[in-house]
Formats: structure tokens, C-alpha cells, sequence
């Protein structure tokens, strides 16, 4: 990963922060994209400080906004020249509510972010990485990308179309050189998890996570770091010929059939 230029969404926090730091550890010059100004900066401030031979930017970004993401990838070419990887991570879970009760301007918005976000990142950076002759990207589905989740319609409809559209990349411009994967975290102890968990257990959100956990093989949560190892090796030349691929990064659990 040394010296290979790497965008990654929502970068100021959870998966995006901990891929940041697993990135840089190897090397990787880095494009920093979130749209709370303070988290990247803080961010930028602590790998900088660790990582003093890494180049970083951030940009300021909301990646339902088209024109803030090309804005993104201009900026990353005019410090770079070139993009070597794309890390599509920015998403939200939106509220948990049943079908018939969902309030639909939330709906709308988790379609934006989680899946007009990840489009018009791949939108904007293919044609860069097109010319190059070379390219990884690595969206973030969900298990709920690739089976049902009670209560979250709009978020697992968003997550099953990233999946999709990494496929279609993956047959469109692999002549290219080009290696698009998804990758589909179950439930890791990230901060929006764990809000998540709030909204099931306001009084007591531990026991919630507790109870979450003993349902997975593994009986514990994931943590961050482990999902950006995965990311790490899908975004290197390590990766010669995995392509078009939603793997699953979550203890196993997405193989137990009747999920209650």
C-alpha cells in the first residue's frame, strides 16, 4: 500500500477511522472525506502525529450531495494525481420502525447517503481509474445487503442495491484493471451500532449489545479493526482476482437460518 492514494468516506468515525489507521500503518497517502469538519481534523491531527511520512487531505462532504463528491475526487487528483483506491464507507442506518409507520422523508435520506453516495463515488473515480489501468474499490453493504433485517426497510433495500451495483462494476470495467468488492459487517461495535442499540434499550443499551451478541457463534461483536484488515487486503495489489464480491465479515452469523 505504500505510497497508493486511497479515498475513504465517512473517514471521522467507525469503519472509515479504523481503515484510515490500518491504511496508513502501510504506508498509504490518504483522502479523508466526512462531513463533520472536527472528526476529520481530529482524525488527520492523530495519524499525522503517528504516521509522520503519510500525505493526508480532508475534504468536507456530504456524500449525497453529486457535486460534493466529484468536488472530492478533484481534490484528490490535484493533491495525488492519481487514485489508487476507493473505500465507498459513508452510510447511516436511518430509524428502526416497521414497514407501514416508516416516516419516508428518512426513508429518502438513507437512500441518498447509502445509496446514491456510493454510486456517485463510483460515478466520479472509475474514469479516473479507468485511464490508469488500475483501480480497487471496496463499498460497504451490510448482512442486511444480503438478507433481511426487522425494522430497517430503507436501510437493508439500500445495502441489498450497494451489493448489486458492486457486481455490475465489477463486469463493466475489470478489463480495466479495475477490482470492485463490497463487504457486509454484521453487527460491529461501531458508534452507529451502538446507537442502534440505544434505540432497542434506552434504559440499558449494554444488555442490549449482550443479548445482540449471544445470538452470533462467536458470542461477542466485532470490532473495527478486523473489518479493516479485510478492507486493507481487498484494496492492495494483494487482490489480484477477487472481484464482484458481498463478503460477509460477521462471525459467521449470517448463516443461521431463522434469524429471530
Amino acid at each position: 500500500m505504500k505510497n497508493k492514494t486511497i479515498i475513504i468516506t465517512g473517514a471521522g468515525m467507525g469503519l472509515g477511522y479504523a481503515a484510515a489507521k490500518e491504511l496508513a500503518s502501510k504506508g498509504a497517502n490518504l483522502v479523508l472525506v466526512d462531513y463533520n469538519e472536527k472528526s476529520l481534523a481530529d482524525v488527520k491531527a492523530e495519524l499525522s502525529t503517528a504516521y509522520p511520512d503519510v500525505k493526508i487531505i480532508t475534504v468536507a462532504a456530504d456524500v449525497s450531495n453529486e457535486a460534493a463528491v466529484k468536488n472530492y475526487v478533484e481534490e484528490a487528483l490535484k493533491a495525488f494525481g492519481k487514485i489508487d483506491g476507493l473505500y465507498n464507507n459513508a452510510g447511516i442506518e436511518g430509524k428502526q420502525a416497521s414497514i407501514t409507520e416508516y416516516d419516508v422523508n428518512i426513508f429518502k435520506k438513507v437512500i441518498d447517503i447509502n445509496l446514491m453516495g456510493v454510486y456517485y463515488g463510483m460515478r466520479y473515480v472509475l474514469p479516473v481509474m479507468q485511464k490508469q489501468k488500475y483501480g480497487r474499490i471496496v463499498n460497504v453493504a451490510s448482512v442486511g445487503g444480503i438478507r433481511g433485517v426487522l425494522h430497517q426497510m430503507p436501510y437493508v433495500a439500500s445495502k441489498h442495491a450497494v451489493s448489486g451495483m458492486t457486481k455490475n462494476a465489477a463486469l463493466e470495467y475489470g478489463r480495466d484493471g479495475i477490482l470492485t468488492n463490497a463487504i457486509a459487517p454484521g453487527a460491529i461495535l461501531t458508534p452507529m451500532v451502538a446507537e442502534a442499540f440505544k434505540q432497542v434499550n434506552p434504559a440499558d443499551p449494554k444488555a442490549a449489545e449482550n443479548e445482540y451478541a449471544q445470538r452470533n457463534p462467536t458470542k461477542r461483536l466485532g470490532q473495527p479493526h478486523e473489518v479493516a484488515k479485510l478492507v486493507a487486503f481487498l484494496l492492495s495489489e494483494d487482490n489480484g482476482y477477487v472481484s464482484g464480491q458481498t463478503i460477509a465479515i460477521d462471525g459467521g452469523e449470517s448463516n443461521i437460518y431463522g434469524n429471530s
